[in-house]
């Protein structure tokens, strides 16, 4: 076999094993290793590439920002901010129609904005959105559709992990990611807004009765301050740094997470033994997502060494397609794989052999990381793996709502998360409007 054919068979081995269950940086450094074994014939090289992938792919300054980002969103879990800025928005939205289901999607966004973890949001507000909306009589599919459709600005929104695992995969700046990602954000949370009072005024009937006299979240001036201050003071250090200039994405990190902590110990929600714990656990994240990125360097160099980037870039460009004929193709490559894998190993797996493709094309990479982003995350709403919508049904533990439930619920989301994305892939500037 050519080493190309080689290459293409070891993309398809990595997704099946990650497929049938195996940890994905098992898989792809097991595939990669081999890879690198029959193209070259010498095992010694192979062991060479995993070194470099290994050496390369960790031992940088900015890969700090993976140990301090988690902690801090760990952290803001603990002090119960996510309950808190759901109040707020409760209160701020009771008078709009839907206003429980728009309050959901405002405190998904700023909470995604602390967090980063799309998973986390699902968790938080799966306990706190849903009950509270069923209590007022929400159709159950829309409540839990509307929980799983704003977490995902947790991976979107910075700070991100998956926009750290790109920025690392395509060598990009996390700050500028970070800053691409605000813009995108923010659209996509005003798109859920729109649509939710757009149904709340056409089909009435998925909103029960609303809140009656004494029901709605109603809270003094002060008491909102009080609430919404702490959390908008993380968002103002962690992004404001990164945007003035003040803080590289490390320091930005560092800040928020001690930050984090002090508001955690001045709540009263922090103990020593919960801070070990919460320690222990930023360790075993932090950990797998080293693992993840430094089988992904691995697996990008044997992609290289296989030549596969230069071949897929070279056949497209003989086949002549436009670049809206190649974005169509990309998209829907991300939402069908999205159906199958998790974002990670989407990213991690397709982002190296279109890379050059879009270098070619003299596109932004910090513009086709958003729309990578976005478009794999639409795979968390999307059987049969929606990691998000599994999330909610296991959090909620409801036997009156079923994962169909969940999953229909989810989907007009995701209809607008692709109607965003074709936005942002229209308009390429609207993920590059911060970057200086």
């Amino acid at each position: 076999m050519t080493p190309v054919e080689i290459g293409a068979l070891s993309v398809l081995a990595i997704v099946i094993l990650v497929y049938i269950g195996v940890y994905i940086p098992i898989a792809l450094g097991v595939v990669s290793f081999a890879s690198v074994w029959m193209i070259s014939g010498n095992p010694i090289l192979a062991l060479n590439f995993l070194r470099v992938g290994v050496t390369d792919g960790v031992l940088k300054y900015e890969f700090a920002t993976i140990p301090l980002f988690t902690i801090m969103g760990l952290l803001v879990s603990r002090a119960g901010l996510g309950q808190d800025i759901y109040e707020v928005m409760n209160h701020a939205f009771r008078k709009v129609s839907g206003g429980v289901g728009v309050a959901t999607v405002g405190a998904n966004a700023v909470f995604a904005a602390v967090t980063g973890s799309s998973i986390a949001s699902a968790s938080v507000f799966s306990k706190i959105a849903v009950p509270e909306m069923l209590r007022f009589g929400y159709n159950k599919r829309f409540a839990v559709g509307v929980v799983a459709g704003s977490s995902v600005l947790g991976m979107i929104i910075p700070p991100s992990a998956m926009l750290i695992i790109y920025a690392f995969v395509a060598e990009q700046s996390i700050g500028q990611m970070f800053m691409a990602g605000i813009v995108p954000g923010l659209i996509l949370t005003a798109a859920y807004i729109v649509a939710i009072i757009g149904m709340a005024i056409f089909w009435p009937g998925y909103f029960g009765r609303g809140a009656g006299p004494g029901e709605s979240i109603i809270m003094p001036r002060l008491e909102m301050l009080q609430k919404t201050l702490p959390i908008c003071g993380l968002i103002l250090v962690v992004l404001g740094g990164i945007y003035t200039g003040w803080l590289t994405a490390v320091e930005a990190g560092a800040a928020g997470a001690l930050l984090a902590l002090i508001l955690a110990v001045l709540r009263r929600r922090m103990t020593w033994a919960m801070l070990w714990q919460t320690l222990i656990e930023t360790g075993y994240i932090t950990a797998s997502i080293l693992f993840l990125i430094a089988m992904a360097s691995f697996y990008s160099r044997m992609l290289g060494f296989a030549a596969l980037p230069n071949e897929l870039n070279a056949l497209l460009q003989r086949m002549d397609f436009s670049f809206v004929q190649i974005m169509v193709i990309y998209v829907a490559l991300m939402i069908f794989l999205g159906t199958l894998l998790d974002t990670t190993s989407i990213i991690l797996i397709v982002v190296p052999l279109f890379i050059a493709l879009v270098e070619t094309m003299e596109m932004s990479l910090i513009w086709f990381g958003i729309v990578t982003v976005i478009g794999a995350e639409i795979g968390l709403l999307t059987p049969p793996l929606g990691i998000s919508c599994f999330v909610i049904k296991a959090t909620l533990n409801d036997p009156n709502i079923t994962l169909k439930d969940v999953f229909l619920g989810a989907f007009p989301f995701a209809v607008i998360m692709l109607l965003v994305l074709i936005l942002l892939i229209a308009y390429p500037g609207l993920s590059t409007v911060f970057i200086r």
